[in-house]
């Protein structure tokens, strides 16, 4: 199976195409442009690199949330418009889980923490045995302080921290590590790699974004922005 994945839930974009289980190709861009701008051309990039075209790709995945609301919209429509012409199957993955798969061959705890303002985050708890991943919480928008004591759970083992937010973290428990910042951002080949060991499919109709918070502007309409 090949799959071509993208991701532009977080501040970076990047596409990587996977081949039964195999990284071929991925392209990576934290440029500050728009992902609007970017994230085609990157697919367009890999699928190169990977010497095939869209009609070669078997499935599309792409990370729908948590996550920035433009950009997870981004992505959605990109993959809608790849995989509905084609009637190719496509994935909605976690860009928590996504970002967790950086941490793939080491032995410890990962959480996954992108930051949602106004001292809340989306966040989710992984455990890493070498090439295998465990989810040990759900994805979540909370506050700072109500993760902290759900943490405390884990509070004899070291947990390393990725995503956007886990600067917002730094110092809070003596057991949390920050990773380097290479490692923080999720990345498509994650995303690729979820979705292939899921093996869970719809069509690009049932594609959706997964918000676990209402957008700021329908927040806003209601009168609870």
């Amino acid at each position: 199976m090949t799959i071509l994945a993208l991701e532009c839930a977080a501040k970076a974009a990047s596409a990587a195409v996977l081949k039964n289980g195999e990284l071929i190709t991925e392209c990576f861009a934290a440029s500050g442009r728009t992902h609007s701008e970017t994230l085609l051309p990157l697919a367009d990039a890999a699928l190169s690199a990977a010497g095939i075209t869209c009609a070669g790709v078997d499935a599309f995945a792409v990370t729908a949330g948590p996550g920035s609301f433009t950009g997870v919209r981004i992505g959605i429509a990109a993959v809608k418009g790849m995989a509905l012409p084609l009637g190719k199957p496509c994935a909605a993955v976690s860009s928590l889980e996504a970002g967790a798969y950086n941490m793939l061959g080491r032995e410890c705890l990962v959480l996954a923490v992108m930051d949602a303002r106004c001292m809340q985050v989306y966040a989710a708890l992984f455990r890493i045995n070498g090439e295998k991943i465990e989810r040990l919480m759900p994805d979540s928008a909370l506050a700072i302080v109500d993760l902290m004591e759900y943490l405390s759970e884990y509070k004899n083992e070291p947990i390393v921290c990725i995503g956007d937010g886990a600067s917002l973290l730094d110092g809070l428990l003596p057991n949390i590590v920050i990773a380097p910042k290479h490692l923080r951002l999720p990345r498509a080949s994650g995303a690729a790699l979820c979705a292939y060991n899921s093996g869970q499919f719809v069509s690009a109709g049932e594609l959706i974004p997964v918000y676990l918070r209402v957008p700021q502007a329908e927040r806003m309409l209601s009168g609870n922005g």
